[in-house]
């Protein structure tokens, strides 16, 4: 009896054993694998945040394309403006030009003699400084004025006239300037530049005035 209940007692103690063996290894299995899924938690979140992709809103799109607007209507306005005083530029240009070959090309009034028309010596060398610009610039053309002092009939004055201008004239055509390029007309005593009655003011009346035309 005492034999069997021994017997009993190490088969119980055992089991016993082999119980707790078991409930120990399980629970370091599960810890083991608890760990290992923290680990793998730890190492993925990183990798998860490299990829993570930056995110554009509509209102960053509209803002981008609103400064691009504006960017475009700088540009245009400054091209604009660019061009403006560009043609302003040439336009004062231009007439500076103008103005300086118009200058160039007066001719002062040449005077005569009483009751004559030929050319003096003085009116001759105006002539001739003159004929070179009007060479040069072959576009312009010239009206040549005869007038005369008030002494003389309105008729005869015109007549006189008409001679003191075709002889200016033809002293420039002989110059080389082309003859179609110089009208002719008198005035007589009708336009005095000066209105008094003495030898000096009928002095500067007896004279051809020059007028350029572009």
């Amino acid at each position: 009896m005492k034999k069997d209940f021994a017997w009993f007692g190490l088969m119980l103690l055992v089991l016993l054993v082999s119980s707790l063996s078991l409930t120990t290894g399980c629970a370091k299995k599960a810890a083991i694998r608890d760990g290992a899924v923290v680990s793998q938690g730890q190492t993925a979140a990183p990798q998860a945040a490299t990829t993570v992709a930056p995110v554009t809103t509509s209102d960053d799109a509209a803002a981008r394309e609103r400064a691009l607007r504006e960017q475009a209507l700088r540009e245009r306005e400054a091209a604009e403006k660019a061009a403006r005083e560009a043609a302003e530029k040439a336009k004062r240009d231009a007439e500076a030009k103008a103005a300086a070959i118009l200058n160039e090309l007066q001719i002062a009034d040449i005077h005569y003699d009483y009751d004559k028309y030929n050319l003096r010596p003085e009116a001759q060398e105006i002539l001739k400084k003159a004929a070179p610009a009007y060479l040069k610039y072959s576009s312009y053309k010239l009206v040549v004025e005869g007038h005369c002092d008030e002494r003389g009939t309105v008729e005869y004055n015109l007549v006189l006239g008409e001679k003191r201008a075709n002889e200016a004239a033809k002293f420039l055509v002989d110059l080389g300037i082309a003859k179609d390029r110089i009208k002719t007309i008198s005035y007589g005593k009708e336009n005095p530049l000066d209105k008094g009655n003495n030898e000096e003011a009928w002095a500067k009346n007896r004279r051809a005035h020059f007028i350029v035309n572009p």
